[in-house]
């Protein structure tokens, strides 16, 4: 363990409301009492950290505050890679939503999150610059009743809104039960109960074209209901999980996949050749398809039969396009 990575395993141990002895310390760095004894006063002096020493207990507390009241934090650039990625992703989730939503709860956390990113050792600004998280896939469509869809929903009020279905260019008015808001693949979506159709129902956000909220309260589901509902299968539009697809990947695509999470509850294996195999629940099977095909030749859907025989009609479209040539 580094000297950073001390520090904080320091800060983290002491915060606790229970503190932490000497011991527990030692044994938590593995290092000697003279080198904790120099990382507790390189921390109180050069961090001004408040890490006080109770000799009633024998236990190295945290204060709640440190100079001028101000809650104490390590200064610099002191985040691990998941850490780092969920603080540049909510700062660039917060930057996208329109000027003026939501801005009395919001400027707080972006200057929150401004003042974790960096200080004058690592400039925000600099490590903005540097360190990009890319968007892909992203819809570029003005949220314009975002403020609506997500006051309606905080508020447990109904939601009537005029809604386009892209597959098939209809408008459609419904009046539905905000359940929650999912950012997924940079786009947002709604889940909802949709009281025109009797069911649960998951609303692209760019695609609604007006919305107004109701005085009626929501419908409040289970959160277990939404997740086996929304969420049991793969991907954005499943419902209930029914099927289970089994997918065979090439040997040079398996280093790749073998190291992704495509569900929750995939099994995944390598065979003898180097192939790997890849099983999951799903239920719709629109944007299985459409993951599958983006691997080509590198990737044979073996079980089910249905979905087998749909992405081998996908494909074969595909190869008739490509056959016709240019013009």
């Amino acid at each position: 363990m580094d000297r950073t990575e001390r520090f904080r395993t320091i800060t983290r141990l002491v915060g606790r409301p229970q503190g932490a002895s000497l011991r527990q310390l030692m044994d938590a760095l593995e290092v000697s009492r003279a080198t904790l004894n120099r990382d507790l006063e390189y921390l109180r002096d050069r961090f001004n950290a408040p890490i006080e020493w109770s000799r009633d207990d024998g236990i190295y507390r945290l204060q709640a505050s440190g100079p001028k009241g101000r809650r104490f934090e390590l200064p610099g650039l002191w985040f691990d890679e998941r850490e780092m990625l969920a603080l540049l992703t909510m700062q660039r989730l917060v930057g996208e939503l329109q000027p003026g939503l939501f801005s009395t709860q919001i400027k707080p956390l972006a200057d929150r999150l401004q003042a974790l990113i960096g200080d004058a050792g690592h400039p925000a600004r600099e490590i903005s610059r540097r360190v990009k998280v890319l968007p892909m896939g992203v819809r570029h469509a003005t949220l314009e009743h975002f403020e609506r869809v997500a006051s309606a929903l905080l508020e447990r009020r109904r939601l009537v809104i005029r809604y386009r279905s892209r597959g098939r260019g209809q408008d459609t008015e419904r009046e539905v039960s905000p359940q929650r808001l999912v950012h997924y693949r940079d786009n947002w979506y709604l889940d909802a109960w949709c009281h025109l159709r009797g069911d649960l129902r998951k609303f692209s956000v760019d695609a609604i074209h007006a919305a107004t909220v109701q005085r009626t309260r929501a419908d409040d589901l289970p959160e277990a209901t939404l997740d086996e509902v929304l969420w049991s299968g793969y991907g954005i539009f499943s419902g209930k999980a029914t099927k289970l697809a089994k997918l065979r990947f090439s040997a040079e695509r398996a280093r790749w996949v073998a190291c992704e999470v495509w569900h929750p509850q995939q099994k995944g294996a390598y065979l003898p050749d180097g192939r790997y195999e890849l099983e999951l629940p799903y239920a719709s099977e629109m944007e299985l398809v459409m993951d599958v095909m983006k691997y080509g030749a590198e990737c044979e859907v073996l079980d089910p039969a249905e979905l087998r025989r749909t992405v081998k009609e996908r494909l074969a479209e595909a190869g008739k396009v490509y056959g016709r040539g240019t013009g």
